[in-house]
């Protein structure tokens, strides 16, 4: 039996509610087919169009007097427990089907992150939805945000990313998973919280890579893999281009090498590779699984996907 942390993509989990609910029940089956061979998990996921939506809709009614502005960290939690009950959902409709009593708890988590972390004047991390050029450029004069063209899907709003430090609600998860509970996680990466006088938190306008701190997660738990599922089958090298190219079986420094040639987008599969290093640099018997959500099956058995190890 082995210790799995899944990390799911908030992009793999589509761009609607509607879109979401069906990709969810789709991916309840998957992750309890995982249980039904043995394998314990804890589940992860990310959060960026969701908590960008949230934030937008928010805004948008608190500037036609129709509501009060909410802070960015409250819009992240809102996502993990919107994400995190959807999932749960699924989950528990799945067991009960399969005849297997199991508690699921969605966990709305904090992660510490350093309040001078250079991330906070530089940011990187795509949210909400996809706009045309046009529209960005528009946007970013009327509420002077910051926009990145994204992998070729169109321009994206970038927030702050910093680095997670240490996940708050550790303990709690390892109690959790010790008495047998199916625990959801570290929804989009958590909600960023730096630490003030009397070791008091507080909330912080950002949002960390999913990815990092799952695979922050996965080492403090001591799991076998990381399971990161994302909207393409592969990693690849040279992506989009007519010399695009698959990688089946890598180790973390044929990635480093991949690094340094600027082939993985930031804000996009970098963040994956460098958690995947991290995970595997902190736990050298591990590997990282990296495929799409439907092809998760698949990837299990070998015939699809990204695998990284040693």
């Amino acid at each position: 039996m082995a210790k799995i942390v899944v990390a799911l993509g908030g992009n793999a989990l589509g761009q609607s509610p509607k879109e979401q609910l069906e990709l969810v029940k789709n991916t309840a089956k998957s992750l309890v087919g995982l249980i039904t061979k043995g394998h314990e998990i804890v589940i992860s996921h990310g959060n960026g169009p969701q908590v960008g939506s949230i934030n937008l809709g928010l805004n948008y009614a608190a500037e036609h007097d129709q509501g009060p502005a909410f802070p960015f960290a409250e819009c992240g939690a809102m996502s993990q427990a919107y994400i995190g009950y959807q999932l749960q959902e699924s989950l528990q409709n799945e067991l009960h089907v399969l005849g297997i009593d199991k508690q699921v708890v969605t966990l709305v988590t904090q992660v510490e992150v350093d309040p001078d972390d250079k991330a906070f004047s530089h940011p990187t991390k795509p949210i909400g939805l996809f706009y045309d050029k046009e529209t960005a450029e528009r946007i970013e004069k009327e509420k002077h945000y910051s926009f990145i063209e994204d992998a070729g899907r169109g321009y994206r709003r970038v927030v702050p990313s910093p680095q997670p430090k240490s996940i708050v609600e550790l303990e709690s998860i390892k109690t959790l998973i010790e008495n047998g509970t199916l625990v959801i996680a570290a929804g989009g990466g958590g909600v960023p919280v730096i630490r003030e006088q009397h070791d008091s938190f507080k909330g912080v306008d950002a949002v960390i890579d999913k990815d990092k701190t799952s695979a922050l997660l996965g080492a403090d738990i001591n799991c076998d893999q990381l399971i990161i599922l994302t909207a393409i089958d592969y990693v690849y090298v040279n992506y989009n281009t007519d010399n695009q190219k698959a990688l089946k079986t890598v180790t973390p420094e044929e990635l480093e090498a991949y690094i340094k040639e600027d082939q993985f987008a930031k804000g996009s599969m970098l963040p994956k590779i460098e958690s995947a290093i991290s995970f595997i640099k902190n736990n050298p018997k591990g590997s990282v699984l990296i495929t799409s959500l439907d092809q998760l099956d698949n990837a299990l058995e070998g015939k699809i996907g990204t695998l990284i190890k040693k």
